[in-house]
């Protein structure tokens, strides 16, 4: 019986350090929702456009590389390139963190878009502008207010901001490939924010 015991114990012990170690390699960085930071809060106080904020830490960050990036999507078509696009690593520190996210900067006539990380900013880049009467427009994110593990080499939506094709605009779930393709497809224009994690 004591025998049986031991073993027991030891196949148990055993299997919680082999996935605590699993869990440990894969869970690389972790991303929240910051949307009342004060990054954000400068823009509105400024009237700058919009600023959709994440709180991001990165583990290993001396042997990771990140990349974030807007795909651009109008008329239900994706355009060739990336609106905006980061890429950034192999960092002094093992540990990287601070704001990441994606910002609208509104002028008279035309509008920019940008991307920032922990000590990074990418060039903004100008977005087209609907001119049309009644078109509406919004922000949604695809992560909840929990924070999010992020593992190495997987790909991850972080939100979408849109603009319709009438005079109303419908919510989707983001978490949902399907609706995320409806979407792309009812809408004039979609931007989609994404992040991933590599190891080079």
């Amino acid at each position: 019986m004591k025998k049986n015991y031991f073993t027991f114990s030891l196949i148990s012990i055993l299997s919680l350090i082999i996935i605590s170690g699993c869990t440990n390699k894969d869970s690389i960085a972790t991303i929240s929702v910051n949307s009342d930071s004060e990054h954000t809060n400068t823009f509105k106080k400024l009237n700058l456009g919009e600023l959709y904020d994440f709180d991001f830490k990165l583990n290993n960050a001396d042997k990771t590389w990140v990349n974030v990036w807007i795909e651009s999507y109008k008329d239900g078509k994706q355009e060739p390139q990336p609106l905006a696009e980061l890429s950034y690593g192999k960092s002094p520190n093992k540990v990287e963190e601070g704001n990441l996210g994606f910002g609208i900067i509104n002028t008279n006539d035309t509008r920019l878009g940008f991307l920032y990380a922990p000590n990074v900013t990418a060039t903004p880049q100008k977005i087209d502008k609907i001119h049309s009467v009644g078109v509406f427009s919004g922000w949604d994110y695809a992560i909840g207010e929990d924070t999010v593990e992020l593992i190495l080499g997987e790909t991850y939506l972080l939100g979408a901001y849109r603009e319709s094709n009438g005079n109303s605009i419908r919510t989707y779930n983001l978490q949902d490939e399907n609706e995320v393709k409806k979407m792309i497809s009812d809408d004039k224009i979609v931007f989609l924010l994404k992040i991933k994690i590599e190891e080079k």
